[in-house]
């Protein structure tokens, strides 16, 4: 149980470092762009090598998974990402600007799939639902990130200082998960339950392409409020932009409650359940948004919005990991499936503002929600009954090696 307690936390420590990283990045891009002196679109672009270096180092996880197992594979992601935050931190000029940014996203890609592989092994060995609490460290990495980056550009620190304390704290906190992680040398294969016949290749490909249909929709939808909440409020409302920040506030906030929730409702009610009637509150939050006349009623659809949504996409991810005969490759496609519709949802969003209303357009992530609320048989167990309290893999589990 002790060692088991010390692989929940090395996988604790992942989530948060990659919240730190990704928010440190986040919250300094502009102190970035006015040092390297690129226009908006030109800036735009470059992030785009960001998303693209994350496609590729998801594609190459699944092989490293394979072979080194989740576990090394994400304490090497995570190094990676806390040493090459460096780069784009301080950057001189755009085209390396360009290079760090494809070097951090493949760093960040890798992680992602680790983490969230290594995630899965975890909650197999615990046997109860854990992953959206892992999603909601998350978040509250972000958070402290955020808050961070905040602090030290107030009180006017240079870069080099403020990435010496990112960058190394991060590294730290990396390094104390390197005994437990260093020491699982690969993961289990997900086999199916008693009494259950294994599914046939043709069966595992459809579930697994329906699992990444449904990370694409999520993905989708978290990934427009994320980046849209907080303008569609100034636009459509006329409200300041610290009031739009609140929005933003509220979203965020709601998305790391639900998290640390939503594994006692997968727990008593199971996944689908979790993402069937969480999708459908999504969509009412999203209704209460877009007919909102006030503030006050678009917060309240915000957070109706983003507990609903909170913990849907964890229940894909594990679901995706416990597809019987699933390997790294698998699940790194899935999770890869998710990232494209995080980059485009909100680009796509951007395009249909232009054309209609940017609350009009809205009405994209509200199809998405419903449509993965529909399809949220997926991330049942095939055959099997759903039922979150039973052990997801009858084989070892090799957390506690």
């Amino acid at each position: 149980m002790k060692s088991l307690n010390w692989s929940r936390a090395a996988v604790v420590v992942v989530f948060a470092v990659f919240g730190l990283c990704i928010s440190t990045w986040a919250v300094h891009i502009p102190s970035v762009q006015q040092r390297t002196g690129v226009s908006a679109g030109t800036l735009g672009s470059l992030l785009l090598l960001h998303g693209a270096g994350a496609l590729v180092g998801m594609q190459a996880c699944g092989p490293l998974i394979n072979r080194w197992g989740s576990a090394r594979i994400s304490l090497f992601g995570a190094a990676a990402m806390a040493t090459t935050l460096a780069l784009p931190l301080n950057a001189p000029q755009p085209a390396l600007l360009g290079a760090a940014l494809l070097i951090f996203g493949g760093a960040t890609g890798i992680t992602d799939v680790a983490m969230n592989a290594r995630a899965v092994a975890v909650e197999q060995q615990v046997g109860k639902p854990v992953m959206s609490a892992f999603h909601a460290t998350f978040s509250v990495g972000s958070v402290i990130g955020s808050l961070l980056g905040a602090a030290t550009l107030a009180v006017a620190w240079g870069m080099p200082s403020t990435t010496a304390l990112m960058c190394g704290g991060c590294l730290l906190l990396v390094a104390s998960t390197a005994p437990n992680l260093i020491a699982v040398t690969a993961d289990p294969k997900t086999e199916a339950s008693p009494g259950v016949v294994s599914a046939e290749p043709s069966t595992k490909r459809r579930r697994l392409v329906l699992l990444g249909a449904l990370a694409f929709l999520l993905l989708l939808a978290e990934g427009c409020a994320m980046d849209w909440s907080s303008l569609h409020a100034q636009e459509h409302l006329g409200v300041s932009n610290a009031q739009g920040a609140l929005v933003f506030g509220a979203f965020v906030t709601a998305m790391t409650v639900g998290r640390f929730t939503a594994d006692m409702v997968s727990a008593r009610k199971g996944a689908v359940w979790v993402v069937r009637y969480g999708g459908a509150a999504a969509v009412v939050g999203l209704v209460i948004v877009v007919a909102s006349p006030a503030l006050p009623l678009t917060m309240i659809g915000w957070v109706v919005f983003g507990l609903g949504l909170s913990g849907t996409l964890p229940q894909v991810f594990s679901a995706a990991g416990n597809v019987a005969g699933a390997t790294g490759t698998d699940f790194s496609r899935v999770v890869g499936c998710g990232y494209v519709a995080l980059l485009a949802g909100p680009a796509v969003i951007g395009w249909l503002s232009e054309m209609v209303t940017l609350n009009l357009a809205l009405l994209l992530p509200l199809v998405a929600v419903a449509a993965a609320a529909l399809g949220a048989r997926a991330v049942g167990s095939g055959g099997e009954r759903v039922d979150a309290t039973e052990v997801r893999s009858s084989t070892p589990n090799a957390c506690t090696q």
